[in-house]
């Protein structure tokens, strides 16, 4: 029997890279003589893809501000990431029950990557999609479609408005786990987790698999 993919936003859902992407954004609003963001607000302005975010945040010469923020970024990404808890778990488990995992994050494709292959989560996904790779970023349906290559989906699980709206764009259930320190939702997702911990029986239970 062939199980539907499960697919996964990646920042505030698997992955916490959220400070260094507030610190490379903040040089990037400084130099454009903007005042400071919280970190809540980097996190409400930012949950789409740069090239949709940047051009409304900076203007007309966004891809100057795009520059700076990478690399900022790209000295230090690696070394700042960490797992959101329960995510391995959560992973492990949903794998041994025979469903295919994918990603679809509005991170850029290549760093996205990067940082799977630093975890060694490389080869637990069919597919990593990330920001640039599909012909529009989420929510749009793009990159799931690019994901999903085909297959069937069940759920995205992310943290945010973006996701519940990709989900429903792409005909999936969306499963909400609030980032720690971050904004509720506003828009009702299919189901809303305390934690990664309860994903798998969510999951499991609604596709009647044990």
């Amino acid at each position: 029997m062939t199980h539907p993919v499960v697919l996964f936003d990646w920042d505030g859902t698997l992955v916490d890279n959220w400070p260094i992407i507030h610190e490379a954004l903040a040089a990037a609003r400084d130099s454009f003589g903007l005042p400071p963001w919280t970190f809540a607000e980097t996190l409400r302005h930012v949950s789409r893809s740069g090239r949709e975010s940047f051009p409304k945040i900076f203007g007309a010469d966004w891809r100057q501000a795009n520059d700076m923020f990478y690399r900022i970024f790209e000295a230090r990404h690696l070394e700042t990431l960490t797992l959101r808890p329960g995510a391995e778990a959560c992973l492990d488990r949903l794998a041994a029950a025979g469903l295919p995992l994918a990603v679809v994050s509005n991170k850029n494709g290549i760093y996205l990557r990067r940082e799977a292959a630093r975890l060694g989560w490389t080869d637990r996904f069919e597919a990593l999609v990330g920001a640039g790779d599909a012909a529009h970023d989420k929510p749009d349906a793009a990159p799931v479609r690019l994901a999903l290559s085909g297959q069937a989906g069940c759920w995205l699980v992310g943290d945010s408005d973006t996701d519940i709206h990709t989900a429903r764009n792409a005909g999936l259930r969306s499963a909400i786990v609030p980032y720690a320190n971050g904004l509720e939702p506003e828009l009702d997702a299919d189901a809303r987790c305390d934690s990664l911990a309860a994903i798998p029986d969510l999951v499991l239970l609604s596709h009647r698999i044990t």
